[in-house]
């Protein structure tokens, strides 16, 4: 799986509780095809033992400074890793890395890092978050250029839901920024990428709406790749049956006009536009001020009168910035590719990505067969696959965009 196929982490431990989640990061990591070194301070060993990192990871664990046989481990297992992760990382541990400390295997570590990338996860009581010695530590950290995530609010060991943050980030939002550290720099790094994502809906009534079956899986997938491959992004999602992805902003919509006020509103500072949402194309002449009630038995139902919404990629096109590149989509029952180049020329697009309703792709799956037509007449036919790899096939044709620019 991008980017850990074949890359190398080398993952510390500290004494903390939060440490039983490190065994699902390691395992995590290690079935998205990385190879994880695992290293244990001697406070870790006291909450999770070596023999449960080396069955998840099939890799022997370090825990020694001093060893027959292992007496360089500490610059040996940070040279061979692309990554260095701290998971969780104590206020103790923070401290003595802080101050360049190299008590342990994992200190001296990092002292021979050189410019491998590290990422320290803070875990602790809220309150000894908040202290400001802690506070000045971490900021050590960050001047010394690694990187820290802010723990989360929640609920702590103490069993007390912490007032503040403290708590570790889940497995999944560290193996986010796990891949963006690792994934090889581009031209996408450092864009303004704008996403949409979802269905829209339009009220027909205050309990009733007209929508899609759109789940939002491909936007959040090419929201969650291109800040993956360092791009800031803004997701402006409709109403998602899938989480929120990890690192873009999120600027949550109802209805069509929302989205298209939303998208108009970031396209000022967008070098890229993907609009991969389903947005209604139908709402209420008249929305309905009181619920629509069904009738009499035997009586007819009420009619509803249409009104077409707005055509957001039509909308939008002046506010687009010189250069910005357009990726639009056309999802279609029939006539594919000549719907999908009607479309590409009328909303000045540069790329469509063009897919026909079937089993196994479109709403509600989690893969995706899709054709790629580009403003230069080129087409591509992709495979089935998942919509994480279709994003990426997206992605590195907006990155191709960019360089020719």
């Amino acid at each position: 799986m991008r980017p850990f196929e074949g890359r190398r982490v080398l993952l510390g431990v500290t004494g903390g509780i939060a440490a039983y989640k490190s065994a699902t990061l390691a395992r995590e990591l290690t079935l998205a095809g990385a190879e994880v070194d695992v290293v244990l301070t001697r406070s870790a060993r006291e909450f999770v033992g070596a023999i449960t990192f080396e069955a998840l990871t099939g890799r022997p664990v370090f825990d020694q400074l001093i060893a027959v046989g292992h007496a360089l481990d500490h610059i040996r297992l940070p040279r061979s890793a692309q990554v260095i992760v701290v998971a969780p990382a104590t206020a103790d541990f923070i401290a003595r890395a802080a101050i360049g400390r190299a008590d342990d295997l994992l200190t001296a570590s990092l002292l021979a890092a050189g410019d491998v990338p590290v990422l320290v996860v803070p875990s602790m009581n809220d309150r000894m978050w908040a202290h400001p010695q802690v506070q000045r530590n971490v900021a050590r950290l960050r001047e010394i250029g690694y990187h820290v995530l802010d723990p989360e609010v929640g609920l702590l060991a103490s069993r007390e839901e912490g007032s503040g943050a403290g708590r570790m980030p889940e497995p999944a939002t560290i193996i986010a920024h796990i891949a963006r550290l690792l994934e090889p720099a581009s031209s996408l790094h450092g864009k303004h990428v704008v996403v949409s994502a979802g269905p829209t809906r339009e009220a027909l009534d205050p309990v009733r709406y007209l929508s899609n079956h759109s789940t939002g899986k491909m936007g959040v997938a090419l929201a969650a790749a291109a800040w993956r491959r360092g791009a800031e992004v803004t997701l402006v999602a409709g109403p998602l049956a899938v989480a929120y992805p990890v690192g873009p902003r999120v600027v949550a919509v109802q209805s069509t006009q929302e989205m298209a006020e939303a998208v108009g509103a970031a396209l000022a500072t967008a070098d890229a536009l993907i609009m991969a949402a389903a947005p209604a194309d139908f709402r209420a002449a008249q929305m309905a001020d009181q619920k629509i009630k069904k009738g009499a038995k035997g009586s007819e139902p009420p009619s509803l009168a249409l009104a077409f919404t707005t055509d957001i990629l039509q909308a939008t096109r002046d506010a687009r910035r010189a250069g910005c590149v357009v990726v639009g989509f056309a999802l279609e029952t029939e006539q594919l590719e000549a719907n999908a180049r009607a479309k590409l020329q009328k909303k000045e697009l540069d790329l469509v990505v063009a897919n026909r309703a079937e089993e196994g792709a479109g709403f509600g799956y989690d893969t995706n067969r899709v054709t790629l037509i580009g403003r230069d007449g080129s087409k591509v036919d992709l495979p089935l696959q998942s919509k994480a790899d279709v994003a990426d096939a997206i992605l590195d044709r907006v990155t191709g965009l960019f360089d020719g620019r």
